[in-house]
């Protein structure tokens, strides 16, 4: 920002006594710092008038310029006074000025620090619209009772905006800060009011899908690695542009564990319902936030207890809550260890609100191994396998197809939106274009690009699912296959393949039943998994 210079006023008959004045500056906001005349140029000019007025005691305006634009009052922490203090050290200055005592501080300790940093230099405080002076006695009596006012009239503010943004928030009104991914912001006359954005949400509700699957942030961070996902690119009011970042484990937390995806707010560790629109269900959220918090005591799939034996961790819910069901183990006093899985609404608030305690791990690992091994007999209990994951395959396909139009429209929308601005801009001077909607032109590319490639994945996922059916004959196949490729397995790579193949284990304690519920791609990919497993093992044997 370009600052006018400013030419010290010297009384020549008195020169020798000249009184060095530095006029310090301060605005508490960066609005309006872009005019060619702002908040900070009028105080220099009145402190300008205001030596100038003094001119017969010899004073004079130092030319160096101590101004600090979009800064608190509320500490020191200002480079400009920073400067201002350095320059008090070295002996270089006689007076301050200032325009109002608070363009000083706002804190009344901060003030008296100053002041007595000022005393120790033998230098002087002045405010021009208060008419006060600490040559004076009086003049010092008063600037501390104008400091104290003016952090009580700091702190009420900050009471006021405090409690202003409490009743906003319990009205379920987004009150500002950073924008979350998937929601844009509509600017309403009452206030401002998130708006879904198609694209994003996909990646949202895609987000929470596979946490639910891989029951791991770090594999859903290297996923969106792959797919090119990032955190919020957004637009401030000033009109900055924040960059997206990388998705890491910590904002992906933040993501997941944000109740603004479910339709409500957060104040003070409460909960309100919010004026905007839900982009995850309730329920996978609740289930997520169990995961999340099963994940924090056991610090991931095989680590913190880490088991690699723990073949349904991941897989395994309560029949009754519906929560994950985690592994752990401990030792007897005979060294012996014992592994099991708990219940995760049991262990946090007892069996009174879930009777599923705990259970043996090893028993119901191979409870569900020998059921997987009796269905290669069992041609109905495989005819009903097929037809549950053909049921569930074609949910997901029912899902995909309606994500995949929504897409298409906000893509069309975008699409329809940037060809207007062209026509905006070409009819225009081409030598002076029109910034405002380059900047917008320029948004709505990086919408469509993103719309593009989040469309791109759900097709090919939905390619994926619709070109390959569950067949009986594969599963049969990979039936067939699994006891004797099992056996030379390493426990993490059974682990793996069951992952592959099975949706979710549901354990009721109540009845003692075990349900398991098949992938529907999960099929076709065991099928693929044995084959080469068996190549594999087979060409081994014959190398040995």
């Amino acid at each position: 920002m370009a600052r006018r210079k400013t030419t010290p006023v010297v009384d020549t008959p008195q020169a020798a006594r000249q009184i060095r004045c530095a006029i310090y500056c301060r605005k508490s906001t960066n609005e309006g710092l872009e005019r060619e005349f702002n908040s900070l140029d009028a105080q220099r000019e009145a402190g300008e008038a205001y030596v100038l007025s003094q001119r017969q005691e010899g004073w004079v305006v130092l030319p160096q310029l101590y101004d600090d634009g979009g800064f608190t009052g509320g500490n020191t922490e200002r480079p400009a006074l920073q400067r201002l203090l350095a320059d008090i050290d070295a002996g270089l200055v006689d007076v301050v000025i200032v325009y109002k005592i608070d363009r000083l501080s706002r804190s009344l300790v901060d003030f008296l620090g100053l002041m007595q940093r000022f005393d120790e230099s033998n230098v002087a405080l002045a405010s021009i619209t208060q008419q006060i002076r600490t040559d004076t006695s009086m003049g010092r009596l008063m600037l501390n009772i104008l400091a104290a006012f003016g952090e009580y009239e700091r702190e009420l503010i900050a009471e006021r905006t405090k409690d202003k943004m409490g009743a906003a928030r319990r009205k379920g009104k987004f009150v500002g800060g950073g924008l979350p991914l998937g929601y844009d912001l509509d600017a309403a006359p009452t206030g401002s009011k998130l708006r879904v954005n198609p694209t994003e949400a996909t990646i949202v509700r895609e987000l929470f899908r596979l946490y639910r699957m891989h029951q791991g942030l770090l594999p859903v961070v290297k996923e969106a690695a792959k797919r090119g996902w990032r955190t919020k690119t957004w637009v401030t009011r000033e009109g900055k542009v924040r960059e997206g970042g990388a998705l890491d484990r910590a904002n992906l937390h933040r993501l997941l564990t944000n109740v603004i995806y479910i339709g409500k707010v957060d104040y003070e560790e409460e909960i309100f319902e919010g004026e905007h629109e839900a982009i995850i269900e309730e329920s996978l959220f609740n289930e997520v936030q169990e995961t999340l918090r099963g994940q924090a005591r056991t610090k991931g799939v095989y680590g913190g207890n880490g088991h690699p034996d723990a073949l349904l961790k991941s897989l395994l819910r309560c029949g009754h809550c519906g929560y994950a069901m985690i592994h752990g183990h401990t030792r007897k006093s005979a060294g012996t260890q014992y592994r099991y899985y708990t219940c995760t609404t049991s262990q946090k608030q007892g069996v009174g609100v879930c009777p599923t305690s705990t259970i043996p791990a090893a028993a119901i690992e191979q409870f569900v191994v020998d059921q997987i091994r009796a269905m290669t007999t069992q041609p109905e209990m495989i005819r009903q396998v097929v037809t549950e994951a053909e049921t569930v395959r074609a949910t997901r396909v029912t899902e995909l197809q309606e994500d995949a139009t929504t897409l298409e429209t906000h893509l069309l929308e975008r699409q329809r939106a940037g060809q207007q601005l062209t026509r905006v801009l070409e009819v225009e001077d081409a030598g002076t274009p029109n910034t405002i909607i380059l900047e917008q032109l320029q948004q709505l590319e990086r919408e469509i690009e993103e719309t593009s490639q989040a469309l791109a994945e759900v097709k090919q996922e939905l390619t994926a699912l619709t070109a390959r059916k569950v067949s009986m004959k594969e599963f049969r196949s990979a039936l067939e296959l699994f006891d004797p490729v099992w056996e030379v397995l390493y426990p993490v790579e059974r682990a793996r393949i069951l992952r592959l193949l099975i949706e979710q284990i549901d354990f009721n304690a109540g009845t003692g039943k075990i349900g398991i519920t098949f992938r529907p791609t999960g099929i076709a990919a065991l099928h693929d998994e044995m084959t080469s497993a068996q190549q594999l093992t087979a060409q081994h044997t014959k190398e040995a």
